[in-house]
């Protein structure tokens, strides 16, 4: 972001003009679109002040963190209001941090090629939001490494996170225009690897539209094997953990996802051939693209007359680019007990196992279950 001196825009109806001396400023506001009835003007300030050291954070010692704004600590935007709002940059951009720091809060806006084919966000937006929301908090929290996600002490040792297990429970996808927030936080999970939950909201009416659980553990980058928690890299995240769970113990998915065959699998596709465009930072396929390869053998006439309710994936191996895969989904199940409700006491009428594996020798990537509920009739 750019500026000469101090720099005022001005935003009435979502439209910018700019003062004098003042260069073009790489942002837009999300106030006309979250908070169109009020009126405000935005001042960006922009400054080489080094960040201030915060050696403690929820009442414990952070060794060598900077806690806040450290990455966006030298630029600060204001919406200046009849109230006078002071917020820091990144708390517009990426966000910022509620419940005595806890918790980490960020805001998006749903894109029109985050939409699917009935205008309403997918899973894989979903799942891409949460995963960004996630990254942006490690960068927020001032623990960020060199590596994607890391933490210093994981850059120090060639050490990444990879995620095991996550169920996502959807009420009610958004859709195009729609404003959502999204609150995620950590706590641990077992000796060795650390829970994050995420709640999403619409933002206008703060309803819970969007729950979701995950289970991480820690990989060598280079080796590509699991490692142990080491007591440094614990150290950094413990300050940040919350007891907290978005979705109650009795209605989270944990039970064993069977595995399938060609035997026991009612469709199978095979074929489907990873991307450059599919791999992540961390050399392996980002694990948000295997949900479109689990869907390739979901019968289309479901894909079109149902909403999918809830997804457990379970990742079992990593996937590289010159990797041929197979979708294999199973026969479906309809759900009739009074335990299959969800949250909402919605029932749900089918449900899915999945598997992708290698086309190669069969090696299971992912196990999958999925439950969908029919959408409403349209007149």
């Amino acid at each position: 972001m750019a500026s000469t001196g101090n720099a005022r825009l001005y935003s009435p109806k979502g439209l910018f003009k700019t003062e004098k001396n003042v260069s073009k400023v790489g942002c837009y506001s999300l106030s006309s679109l979250i908070m169109p009835k009020q009126r405000c003007f935005i001042k960006v300030i922009a400054s080489a002040i080094s960040p201030k050291r915060v050696d403690m954070i929820n009442g414990k010692k952070v060794n060598g963190s900077y806690v806040g704004e450290a990455t966006h600590i030298g630029n600060k935007i204001e919406f200046v209001e009849e109230s006078g709002l002071d917020i820091p940059l990144h708390a517009c951009l990426l966000g910022r941090f509620v419940q005595d720091r806890y918790v980490y809060r960020q805001t998006f806006i749903i894109r029109s090629y985050e939409i699917g084919p009935d205008k309403t966000a997918t899973m894989e937006t979903l799942m891409n939001l949460l995963q960004e929301t996630a990254l942006n908090h490690v960068t927020s929290s001032g623990l960020a490494g060199n590596g994607f996600g890391a933490t210093r002490e994981m850059s120090l040792r060639k050490l990444i996170w990879v995620v095991t297990r996550i169920n996502v429970q959807v009420q009610r996808y958004s859709c195009w225009g729609d404003v959502v927030e999204i609150d995620t936080w950590v706590d641990a999970a077992g000796k060795n690897g650390m829970r994050r939950d995420w709640i999403i909201r619409d933002y206008h009416t703060q309803e819970i539209i969007t729950e979701a659980t995950s289970t991480w553990v820690i990989m060598n980058r280079e080796t590509r094997r699991l490692s142990k928690i080491p007591e440094q890299v614990r150290q950094e995240v413990v300050p940040f953990y919350l007891n907290k769970l978005s979705i109650a113990k009795e209605e989270n998915d944990v039970e064993k996802i069977d595995k399938l065959n060609d035997e026991t699998a009612g469709r199978i596709r095979s074929g489907l051939a990873p991307r450059w465009s599919d791999m992540d930072a961390n050399q392996h396929v980002n694990n948000v693209k295997y949900i479109g390869w689990i869907l390739e053998s979901v019968p289309i006439h479901v894909l079109e007359d149902y909403n999918l309710t809830s997804m457990t994936l379970e990742y079992r191996r990593e996937c590289r680019q010159s990797n041929l895969l197979e979708s294999l989904t199973s026969t479906p199940e309809r759900l009739t007990q009074d335990s299959n409700k969800d949250s909402n006491n919605r029932q749900a009428d089918l449900e899915y196992t999945h598997l992708l594996r290698m086309q190669a020798d069969k090696a299971e990537i992912v196990r999958a279950r999925s439950e969908w509920q029919s959408k409403p009739t349209r007149y």
